[in-house]
């Protein structure tokens, strides 16, 4: 059961995700263990999301003043690769087939969005926001964690309000999508491919825009992209969770617009790339003027 607080999530920012799922052997053999008794725990879907959400506001509400996760848990979500092929995700959870696994890896992230925070605010704002002892504490929990295998590979990324264009690079039309519905909104849309395909796909948006465009900020980050990719085990699985604002431009045709503009780029054919760029720019600058709405 999904709960209210993932069914409605009123009044929270939209938040869109970027993940790897991958099979058990790709994770060092403590934390295989770790995995399968999570998993072997682990209720549906909508319940990981909501426990997820649940966790993060009671957080953001505890006594002592510290926002971070603690990592005594951290939820895993999971899906199933069916046998015999490298394929999407088998939606009706059929036994059959392998399992991918995705650790929500919260300490370490929370960390992460901690810092990229204390570097976009002044020190007395910071200091306010999160306390030097508080962030001290969490450091504690990350360099623990660091001292162990596989550490640097982050199975999740995070946007608030829209999703990046270069995200967008790695999908295509023919992929496939799981729309989730409830009480005539859209929850959610998730898009699946191969991590093999998603790499292909990555590495030619940024061989051409390295061509046509080596001043884009998109290369910049489809660059980042690339080499987080090659991370991780070859047969994983890459989701993008639009999240919420998938009720906002479901159906959305974002990675054929964003396909489309890289190759106009790539021919020289600046009109096409700018017409690209206007369905793009129509459908997420208004997304993204949200997080500055009052």
């Amino acid at each position: 059961m999904a709960g209210n607080l993932y069914r409605g999530q009123a009044g929270l920012p939209f938040s869109s995700s970027l993940r790897i799922y991958e099979p058990l052997e790709a994770f060092p053999p403590e934390q295989q263990q770790q995995l399968a008794a999570a998993g072997g725990k682990t209720g549906s879907r909508a319940a990981v999301e909501n426990a997820e959400l649940q966790a993060s506001l009671g957080r953001i509400t505890r006594p002592g003043g510290d926002p971070f996760p603690t990592g005594r848990t951290d939820l895993v979500r999971m899906t199933r690769v069916p046998a015999g092929r490298h394929a999407a995700p088998d939606k009706d959870g059929d036994d059959a087939g392998r399992l991918l696994y995705c650790p929500s890896q919260l300490v370490i992230r929370a960390g992460l969005a901690a810092n990229a925070l204390m570097d976009g605010v002044h020190s007395p704002l910071a200091d306010l926001l999160i306390p030097v002892s508080q962030r001290d504490k969490h450091q504690v929990r990350i360099d623990r964690l660091n001292a162990g295998e596989g550490a640097k590979r982050v199975h999740t990324r995070a946007s608030t309000w829209g999703i990046p264009f270069s995200w967008f690079s790695l999908f295509a039309e023919s992929d496939r999508k799981d729309v989730v519905e409830a009480d005539g909104r859209i929850l959610t849309v998730r898009v699946w491919t191969p991590l093999t395909e998603a790499l292909e796909r990555a590495r030619f948006a940024v061989a051409h825009l390295a061509l046509a465009a080596p001043d884009l900020d998109m290369l910049d980050d489809l660059t980042q992209l690339t080499e987080w990719l090659e991370l991780f085990h070859a047969q994983s699985m890459v989701e993008l969770d639009y999240g919420a604002v998938a009720d906002k431009v479901y159906p959305d045709d974002s990675p054929m617009d964003v396909r489309l503009g890289i190759e106009c780029l790539a021919e020289g054919d600046m009109t096409g790339a700018a017409a690209a760029y206007r369905r793009l720019a129509s459908r997420w600058i208004p997304i993204r003027q949200l997080a500055r709405a009052s």
